[in-house]
């Protein structure tokens, strides 16, 4: 991982050659002593230096790792608490992190798993009899060295009669790892807690899934505390052995002895003898085998709902799914997933059974389902604070964990052009992952946190980003719409927008944006007013809607004595004039997507915009040309993204199920589990597929007229999945698909091939 602006160059005689990974309390860096050792430097945030507490607790940490000594750790080789930041260097230990690994390659099968199960086990041991219990064994806490697993850091850990760093109240660990004794009451853990991560952290390196997976950390702390665990996808014997790890009862839980000898029986040192972890899903009679399908040349024509198609030479952001406002109603957390759905192996041709959507069915699927891959084109990964061929190479690093990504990015001409929070804006070649620009701030060098940027779309060569500042008295941010060449990053030209009433779109060769009542429609190429129009009345909030060649405005204003007054205004692009439709989408409906000119709402089951666990009920067609509206009752209560794919409506639920209705009868046509944690609005490609990307990086495929689940991909970022989610991104470059995840991670998928490893850039 490249350096950034404001890395230190060295530290305690140690320089610092690169960054191997940040998190909320420091960072870690790989470094080289004056004889050339290369060792791990854990640096803390300057926003902690000054707080005693975590000084006393990173104490605690340096000596819990300098008393573990063992093949199964990194020793302690230096060590400054007292530093105005403090630090400590460890053994340096080649080789990527569990987590890591198993978003890359998948599960571990085989000689792999059992090296690292009996490796953690010889690791605890080492710790257990030093007398200190760790308390956060996690996938991201294992290093994959090319002897053995490491354990690493000791941020939590504490000496078996040590209390007093453990402060009530304060939840130490992470949820899906953590036993119930360490969440009911954290300072009375003992080793059979680590046993109890163990057998979790095996789980997970079995099937890529945690055996208390949920859609937030609440609900994961309420099954580890309250259900059983999830076990479907491990086979005996190994199964049995994970069980009696994952007992709520620590004393029900096998001492380490006992759990090394369960271990080398369960998974066997023969590779004759190994058996797979992920069982065959229940439908599937026999094994299912990679099948190698043909390729064609991309489709030129759009599926029948899928939205207007962007102008030639334009790419819009978000043009492929609808976007929905946040500020209007937030969307409704799903039920929790059905648990059921296990990663497959990959289903890949011809697929038969199922009704089609009535009024817009997709085609049928055929052996040349995907299109073909760009020219040199190669599977990679990368991120939005990736070093740059131009412009800025390194950008400053922003404050706490959680400040930079949310990229919101655009796809013209074989580049992807991104923004997100703190993230200055870059241009990503989509064949190989470089970047090969990343603009500058105006003023330059602006602190990234006061710094946000949203891509709006690419017009002939020209990227249209939005731009938000903060002030330096933290009081009122200030917002533009800035043009910027797409050949070099070079600023072409900058106006100033106000972005609370609606956000700025480019539909048709124009940016639009609203600044009070009146929209204006500037040239994308000079920033220059082609018409301007009063079109909204004062007070409300609106939303752009595109549908073919025509443009609504699709606005909410404040309550009225006869309820809340929504209005839908057409606007002819030519020259802005304007008139009100005659229909409007009830208060509280989002909007999905066009079918056959009509505009495509999902309503609320109720209409109040305050009322709590408010799923849609109901699909609302407004055709603004005869001024009508069609309301069809939905056969059940759905919640999550929705979006209008091949004509068809399809959910995408918080948990992971995916269902697709008529928006015509509202009758539901399949419904399918995944795996998907907090998936985003599903895309269509044209194809007769749905792809629905994650906010942890995986992917699903489907088909979608039959809703079969063609493939899933693994996770590719590294972040907690939580409620209030922001969603990932899914493009098309040719046959290829570029996907984006909230962390700022944006990568590529071969769909004929998800599981090829990509390379980083």
């Amino acid at each position: 991982m490249a350096l950034h602006e404001g890395d230190p160059d060295a530290l305690g005689g140690y320089r610092i050659v690169d960054r191997l990974g940040a998190g909320g309390m420091g960072v870690v860096y790989r470094a080289r002593s004056r004889s050339g050792r290369e060792v791990a430097v854990k640096v803390v945030h300057a926003q902690y230096a000054g707080d005693a507490v975590f000084r006393a607790r990173f104490r605690q940490e340096i000596e819990a790792v300098r008393k573990v000594s063992g093949a199964f750790t990194a020793p302690v080789v230096d060590a400054d608490p007292e530093a105005p930041r403090p630090w400590m260097a460890t053994q340096y230990v080649p080789g990527r992190s569990l987590s890591a690994g198993i978003r890359a390659d998948g599960p571990l099968r085989g000689a792999e798993l059992r090296r690292l199960a009996l490796g953690l086990v010889e690791a605890l041991r080492d710790i257990h009899r030093a007398g200190v219990v760790h308390r956060d064994l996690k996938p991201a806490n294992v290093l994959m060295a090319e002897d053995s697993p490491r354990v690493i850091d000791f941020g939590i850990s504490r000496a078996a009669e040590n209390q007093t760093l453990t402060e009530t109240g304060h939840m130490m660990g992470t949820p899906p790892f953590m036993s119930p004794e360490q969440l009911a009451d954290a300072r009375s853990v003992g080793p059979a807690s680590d046993v109890f991560s163990l057998g979790a952290l095996v789980v997970f390196a079995a099937t890529g899934r945690g055996p208390f997976d949920a859609d937030n950390p609440y609900l994961t702390a309420y099954r580890v505390m309250n259900e059983e665990p999830d076990l479907a996808a491990v086979t005996e014997p190994l199964r049995t052995v994970l069980s009696r790890c994952l007992a709520k009862d620590p004393a029900a839980r096998p001492g380490l002895d006992t759990l090394a000898g369960e271990f080398a029986v369960a998974l066997p040192e023969s590779p004759s003898d190994e058996t797979p972890t992920v069982p065959q899903r229940p439908e599937d009679p026999e094994p299912t085998r990679l099948a190698e399908p043909a390729r064609a040349a991309p489709s030129s024509s759009s599926a029948p709902g899928a939205g207007p198609a962007p102008a030639e030479g334009e790419a819009v952001h978000g043009a492929s799914a609808p976007r929905t406002r946040n500020r209007r109603l937030p969307l409704l957390a799903g039920v929790v997933g059905v648990l059921v759905a296990v990663l497959m192996a990959y289903l890949l041709g011809p697929l038969g059974g199922g009704d089609t959507a009535e009024g817009g069915g997709s085609p049928s699927p055929a052996a040349t389902r995907w299109g073909d891959l760009p020219g040199g084109w190669r599977p990679w990964q990368t991120t939005v604070l990736a070093a740059a061929a131009r412009g800025v190479q390194r950008p400053r690093a922003p404050q706490g964990p959680d400040s930079a990504g949310q990229p919101s990015c655009a796809l013209s001409a074989g580049s992807v052009y991104c923004g997100g929070n703190s993230t200055l804006p870059v241009r990503v070649d989509a064949v190989t992952g470089r970047v090969l620009w990343r603009a500058d701030t105006d003023p330059p060098g602006l602190e990234p946190n006061r710094y946000n940027s949203m891509v709006i779309g690419v017009h002939e060569g020209v990227v249209l980003v939005r731009e938000s500042v903060l002030n330096t008295a933290a009081n009122d941010t200030a917002a533009s719409v800035v043009a910027f060449r797409a050949a070099d990053g070079r600023r072409m030209w900058s106006r100033p927008m106000r972005d609370d009433l609606a956000p700025a779109v480019l539909v048709g060769g124009l940016v639009l944006t609203l600044d009070g009542p009146t929209v204006t429609a500037r040239s994308p190429r000079d920033g220059s007013a082609r018409w301007s129009t009063t079109t909204v009345p004062t007070g409300y909030g609106c939303d752009f809607l595109s549908a073919g060649d025509a443009l609504y405005v699709d606005c909410t204003g404040y309550h009225t004595p006869s309820g809340v007054q929504r209005r839908l205004i057409a606007v002819d692009l030519a020259d802005g004039s304007a008139r009100r439709a005659a229909s409007a989408p009830p208060e509280g409906a989002a909007y999905a997507g066009t079918l056959d000119g009509r505009l495509v709402f999902v309503g609320r089951r109720s209409s109040d915009p305050t009322a709590q666990d408010n799923p849609y009920a109901r699909v609302e067609l407004i055709d603004p040309r005869a001024g009508t509206r069609t309301t069809r009752t939905l056969d059940g209560e759905y919640s999550g993204r929705v979006t209008v794919t091949h004509g068809v409506l399809c959910f995408a639920a918080a948990g992971g199920r995916m269902t697709a209705l008529s928006p015509l009868t509202g009758k539901r046509l399949w419904q399918t589990p995944t795996t998907l944690e907090r998936p985003a609005a599903p895309v269509a490609d044209g194809r007769g597929s749905v792809f629905v990307p994650s906010a942890s990086g995986r992917v699903a495929a489907l088909d979608a007229r039959t809703g079969h689940l063609l493939w899933e991909s693994y996770p590719r970022a590294d972040i907690p999945v939580s409620g209030d989610y922001h969603s990932s991104e899914l493009l098309f470059n040719g046959g290829a698909l570029v996907v984006t995840t909230p962390d700022g991670t944006i990568f590529t998928l071969d769909p004929a091939h998800p599981e090829r490893k990509p390379a980083s850039t």
